[in-house]
C-alpha cells in the first residue's frame, strides 16, 4: 500500500462476523436491521452469479442505500455474505470493525487482503454512475478479476425497486408531510403573484417542514430540483427533461418549471412537488386554480381521479406495466382527451414509474415496458392533461404494491382547488 507523509486515521482490525458497526452509531436499530437485509439480497444476487463475484458501489444514492448514509468513498460486498466493507475518503471521523480509510483507488486490492476479503474473480461495477475513465480505472485496479458483463447499476436498481417495511415507511412519511403541504398551498397565494413569486412561497414552506430541498434523478439526462409549479399555458410548455410534463422554466440552461407569468383568472396551477424529508421519494401531485376554469378542464381532471383509481386496484404482483398504461389511455380516449393526456404536441409515453432514491425509479408503466409489478414496489401514478385555455390539470400519488392492489402512502383530497382572490 502507499504510504503517505499524512496518513488518514485507520479503525481497529476487522473482525469478520461482528455486526455492529461504529460508523453507524447515530442510526435506529430499525435501519441497522434493514441494512443486513439488503447486504443479505445484494449477497444472493451475486452468488447467482458465482461465489467469487463481488460488487464495488461508489454513487451517493447507492452508498446510501447500502450504508444508511452518504460519503465518498465505495462499498464492498462479495458475494460469500457477511457485511461490506466500507472505503472511505471524506468524512473524517467515520469508525468501526468495516470501516477503512484510503487516498487512492490502487489501495483497494490490499485493504481487502488485510481485511480477510479474497480478491474476487468477477467484479460488477456501477457502468451508469462511474464516468468512463473511473470505470476504467477500476479495471486496472482490479486486473486479476472478470468485470462482470451484469451491469451493477442494474442490479441495485432492481434490487431497490422492491422496498421493505423501513423504507415503505419513510416514503410515506413524505407522503404525509406533502398532503399537509397541498392543504397548505392556497394559503400562500397572494393575486397578483407570478408562478415565480407562487413557487418561492411553496419551496420556503416545505423547507422550513424539513424538506432536504433537492430530488434526486436517475440518469444523464435528468436534473434534479424540489419540483414545479406549472400556471396556465406553461403547462403544455415542452422541455428536454424525462418528465411528464415540464414547463420551458426562465432560462434554457434550466429549461423546466416555472416562467415567470402572472396567474391570471381561468388559470390551472399544477403543483408537482416531491417530497424528501429523508432521501426516500414521494411523489405527488395536486390541481389549483384560479377565478372559472372550464368545464373541460374540470372533466380531465375528473378523468386523472378515474384513471388513479383504476390503476390502484389493478396494480397487484404479477401486472403488467404496459398493460396499465394502456388501460389508462383508453380511459382517457374514452372520456374524449386522448389527444391532451399526457401533454400536448409533446406527450410521454408513460403513466407512472418507481419511486425511491431516486424519484424515477424501476418499474415503469409506460409503453413499451416489460416490467412486472411485484409486492412491495413503489410507484408514482401520474395521469396529466393539458387543456387549451387552461393548463395542465390531474393529480398523482404515490402508492406501495399489494396482493389488494396498491395502498396510497400520499392520502389527500385528490379535487380541484380554488385559489383565494
Amino acid at each position: 500500500m502507499t504510504t503517505t507523509s499524512n496518513p488518514l486515521p485507520q479503525p481497529t482490525p476487522l473482525h469478520r462476523g461482528v455486526s455492529f458497526l461504529a460508523m453507524f452509531t447515530d442510526s435506529s436499530v430499525d435501519l441497522l436491521e434493514d441494512l443486513r437485509v439488503r447486504w443479505r439480497k445484494v449477497a444472493d444476487a451475486l452468488s447467482r452469479r458465482s461465489s467469487g463475484a463481488a460488487l464495488l458501489a461508489t454513487s451517493r444514492v447507492n452508498l446510501f442505500y447500502l450504508s444508511g448514509r452518504v460519503y465518498r468513498g465505495y462499498a464492498y460486498l462479495p458475494a460469500e455474505g457477511g457485511e461490506p466493507l466500507f472505503l472511505v475518503r471524506r468524512p473524517l471521523g467515520l469508525e468501526g470493525a468495516n470501516v477503512r480509510y484510503f487516498h487512492r483507488a490502487d489501495e483497494i486490492p490490499e485493504i481487502l487482503a488485510e481485511a480477510g476479503y479474497p480478491p474476487p474473480s468477477e467484479l460488477l461495477l456501477e457502468d451508469a454512475e462511474v464516468s468512463h475513465a473511473d470505470y476504467l480505472g477500476l479495471a486496472t485496479v482490479f486486473s486479476a478479476a472478470t468485470l462482470s458483463g451484469v451491469s451493477g447499476s442494474s442490479l441495485l436498481r432492481r434490487l431497490r425497486a422492491v422496498k421493505s417495511p423501513y423504507e415503505i415507511s419513510q416514503i410515506e412519511y413524505g407522503g404525509k408531510k406533502q398532503a399537509e403541504g397541498f392543504a397548505r398551498f392556497p394559503s400562500l397565494y397572494r393575486p397578483g403573484m407570478t408562478d415565480q413569486e407562487f413557487t418561492v412561497a411553496i419551496f420556503g414552506y416545505m423547507m422550513r417542514e424539513g424538506s432536504l430541498g433537492i430530488v434526486r434523478s436517475y440518469g444523464m439526462t435528468m436534473e434534479g430540483f424540489i419540483g414545479q409549479v406549472l400556471v396556465g399555458e406553461n403547462g403544455g410548455g415542452m422541455s428536454p427533461y424525462d418528465y411528464a410534463l415540464g414547463g420551458t422554466g426562465f432560462s434554457r440552461a434550466l429549461p423546466v418549471g416555472q416562467c415567470g407569468v402572472v396567474i391570471q383568472p381561468g388559470d390551472a396551477v399544477q403543483c408537482d412537488i416531491p417530497g424528501n424529508f429523508n432521501g426516500y421519494i414521494s411523489d405527488s401531485t395536486r390541481t389549483y386554480y384560479r377565478g372559472q376554469l372550464s368545464a373541460k378542464a374540470r372533466d380531465a381532471h375528473q378523468c386523472s381521479i378515474d384513471i388513479l383509481d383504476a390503476v390502484a386496484e389493478a396494480a397487484v404482483p404479477g401486472a403488467s406495466c404496459e398493460a396499465l398504461y394502456q388501460m389508462s389511455l383508453r380511459m382517457a380516449d374514452a372520456a374524449g382527451f386522448a389527444d391532451m393526456f399526457m401533454g400536448g404536441r409533446q406527450k410521454a409515453r408513460f403513466v407512472g414509474h418507481g419511486t425511491g432514491l431516486y424519484v424515477n425509479e424501476s418499474p415503469v408503466l409506460g409503453a413499451r415496458s416489460r416490467d412486472v409489478l411485484q409486492e412491495g414496489m413503489v410507484i408514482a401514478v401520474e395521469p396529466k392533461f393539458v387543456i387549451p385555455g387552461a393548463g395542465a390539470v390531474g393529480c398523482e400519488d404515490t402508492f406501495v404494491v399489494t396482493e389488494k392492489g396498491a395502498r396510497c402512502l400520499s392520502e389527500s383530497p385528490r379535487g380541484l382547488m380554488p385559489l383565494p382572490e
